[in-house]
């Protein structure tokens, strides 16, 4: 049996993180892999979960299986934290999930279930395990537009040219905020008119909601998700907590399908658990259990919120720092546009053989679309990368 398999394509962010490992280069600078890193190169594990661990440590009694959607708690402080009051409560179905990626691998199940020929768009480019996973399931997809390659904005007009091949049944697959892997987002009217296209199609939208409170705040990285939730049918919404709880390896995400005809919700509901059970059973818990404790305890979330807001600011600061750096070395502004970028990431532009070359010369990783992560720079290695790209020619 063995021998019948076929080799895999290789993940290039993976094998990027290999050769970073084996590159004995002081001074290296790994800027491919999305992982938050504070100023000494260290993931830290932030102050509100390291107290909820505590907590949870004297007051835990078992480790009995959750229920298949996992700790009705759990569902509830996220349901509020990412769509406040935009929806009621009893329109959301929800399941816990081994990460955001999970989230996203059982909302496609769920599209597939439901209508097994619904083409998912995707926007040009996405996170790549979008496109691998629809893959996987053999799911139709369709690229529209989204980023303009000379201005490092959102190409809203191919966007929704793009857009007007949506047919009723399909879905449109949206990034809440922080744009992976772009860091270019669209505004509030941006989205409304994307929601009245939809809307007038019969189209339903899915949100991958990855780093709220990365881009311009916890409240504000929502809004949209908000507005599509509240003003749409129907929406998917895959929400990962691996970012801003900095519990990466702890597998924390939340599926919630919203559905304002909320007599279906109990069918909805239903389905999720099921599809829960046909693929790990039971979602993990600690990581959920930790987001439940910190959200519902006044004092953790105020300490939460600070340490969050602070990552924020400092990913911003790093984003003008190199902006301007970038500006005083090359006497032009054609990198501003990373300032004005929002997340984790950011495309400088760069072609293929000067990513290789910052990578060969310069022990500078990034991924081969230069998409850089920002968190992995500091005050030093800004400098450093500035000089690099314009010595390659950028």
């Amino acid at each position: 049996m063995f021998a019948e398999l076929k080799t895999q394509p290789a993940d290039k962010i993976l094998a990027l993180m290999a050769m970073y490992r084996e590159d004995t280069r002081e001074g290296k600078i790994d800027l491919g892999v999305g992982v938050y890193k504070n100023a000494e190169g260290v993931t830290p594990i932030m102050g509100a979960v390291k107290k909820a661990e505590q907590l949870w440590w004297q007051e835990e009694a078992t480790k009995a299986y959750t229920g298949l959607a996992g700790d009705p708690g759990f569902s509830d402080a996220m349901i509020s934290l990412v769509l406040g009051d935009a929806v009621p409560r009893e329109a959301v179905a929800a399941v816990a999930t081994p990460g955001g990626t999970g989230a996203v691998r059982q909302a496609f199940e769920l599209i597939q279930m439901a209508k097994p020929d619904a083409r998912i768009f995707v926007s040009d480019p996405t996170w790549p395990n979008h496109l691998s996973i629809l893959r996987h399931l053999g799911m139709e997809t369709i690229l529209y537009g989204y980023f303009d390659e000379e201005t490092r904005a959102v190409d809203f007009d191919a966007m929704m040219t793009g857009l007007q091949e949506v047919k009723a049944g399909d879905v449109v697959l949206l990034h809440g905020c922080c744009h992976n892997p772009t860091g270019a987002n669209l505004n509030l009217t941006q989205f409304e008119e994307v929601i009245a296209l939809l809307n007038a199609k019969g189209a339903t939208p899915m949100i991958d909601i990855a780093y709220q409170g990365f881009g311009d705040g916890l409240e504000a990285d929502a809004v949209a998700t908000r507005a599509v939730a509240a003003g749409c049918p129907e929406t998917l919404i895959a929400a990962s907590c691996s970012k801003n709880f900095g519990i990466y390896r702890e597998r924390t995400g939340l599926l919630m399908a919203v559905g304002h005809d909320t007599e279906r919700r109990a069918l909805t509901q239903a389905t999720l658990q099921h599809l829960n059970r046909q693929n790990y059973s039971f979602p993990p818990d600690h990581g959920a259990r930790m987001v439940t404790l910190v959200l519902n305890d006044p004092d953790l979330r105020s300490d939460w919120e600070a340490e969050l807001e602070a990552v924020r600011l400092s990913m911003l600061d790093l984003r003008q720092s190199l902006a301007s750096e970038l500006q005083r070395l090359t006497g032009s502004d054609r990198f501003g546009f990373i300032a004005q970028h929002r997340g984790m990431f950011s495309r400088l532009g760069l072609a293929p053989d000067l990513v290789e070359a910052l990578r060969e010369v310069h022990g500078i990783y990034m991924v081969g679309d230069s998409r850089i992560n920002v968190a992995g720079l500091n005050a030093q290695t800004v400098p450093i990368l500035a000089k690099a790209i314009v010595e390659v020619g950028g």
